[in-house]
This record gives structure tokens, sequence and C-alpha cells, in this order.
């Protein structure tokens, strides 16, 4: 369980975050944003990658979290597949964070989006979709696609009006 300041300190830098970006967030920013002495989050993160890790465990459980309809395993996976673009769209300084390896430790964190999508595929799988192929497999490259989508979409290699149509279109591709 997160300690008060601990806890001030994750919002703190959650907030940062999203006004500034990734480059920001710093300890020092941190601290006087969380109106603390600037030494305040080494007596609670053992430095700034254990912070940012708590920040981007925040920005996975969030992802994690998003609802899926009462409908056919298909339909759940597509759900999830629109979900993930939206959070990019929504969050972009949380989903570079995420996935910056060179600032934090996320392969234990980056798993839980593995399992939900290989969780979702062996379910589509189950009523009849692709059974020719790996859940694994399918669920890396699906997932591969889908970041691939929304870091050019958040890097502007796809104007936001052509978003609509590349994901149907890759959706279609990967789950027709």
């Amino acid at each position: 369980m997160d300690s008060a300041p601990r806890r001030r300190l994750i919002s703190s830098a959650i907030t940062l975050l999203a006004e500034e970006g990734v480059e920001a967030v710093t300890l020092r920013r941190i601290a006087r944003e969380a109106g603390v002495s600037h030494g305040a989050p080494l007596r609670h993160f053992t430095g700034r990658a254990e912070l940012l890790s708590a920040v981007a465990s925040e920005g996975f459980a969030e992802l994690g979290e998003v609802d899926l309809p009462e409908a056919s395993a298909l339909d759940r996976l597509r759900a999830a597949c629109r979900a993930y673009l939206t959070f990019a769209k929504r969050n972009p300084a949380m989903f570079e964070l995420m996935f910056r390896h060179d600032l934090i430790d996320t392969a234990e964190l980056d798993q839980t989006v593995f399992i939900r999508f290989t969780k979702l595929v062996e379910a589509a799988q189950a009523e009849g979709w692709r059974t020719d192929a790996e859940p694994r497999m399918l669920a890396a490259s699906l997932w591969a696609a889908l970041h691939g989508l929304a870091e050019l979409w958040l890097w502007g290699g796809l104007a936001e009006r052509d978003l609509p149509g590349t994901l149907e279109l890759t959706l279609n591709a990967y789950l027709d």
C-alpha cells in the first residue's frame, strides 16, 4: 500500500507528465509540484526510474481496467484493440512512458497487456476464429500492429482523420 506522501509524489508526477511530457518529469520537478523538499522523493523511491515505474504502473492499470462489451469473443477483441488506441490518444505522454525501456523497468508491466491480448485471442479461437495459429503469436502480432499504429498516430505519421480507416483496415486484416 502506498503511503500518503508516496501517493502524492506519484500523483504529482502523473500531472506533470500529462502537462509537460516525459522529459519534464524529474525528481526536483515532482517534489516542487508535490510541495515537498527536493530530497523527499528519495525517501520513498530509490530513484527516478522507480518513481517513473510506479507512474507507468498506473497507466497499465488504467489500460487494463477498460470494460469490454458483453459480446462475442471476437467483438471483445476488437473493442480491446480500439480501447488500446483510444488510451494512447487520450494519454500520449503516459503511453510513451509505459514503453520507455530506457527509463523504467517495463518487462513485468508489459506482460499485463500481452497476457490480456493473449486471453482475448484464446477466447476468440475457442469460438472458431483463427484456430490455425498459436495464440501467443497472434496476440504478439496484433499488439505490434496496434502499437505501431498508435506510435505513427502520436508522432504524426498518420493524420488523425486517417486513423479510423487505418484502424478498421488493420483490424479487418488481422481479425477477419
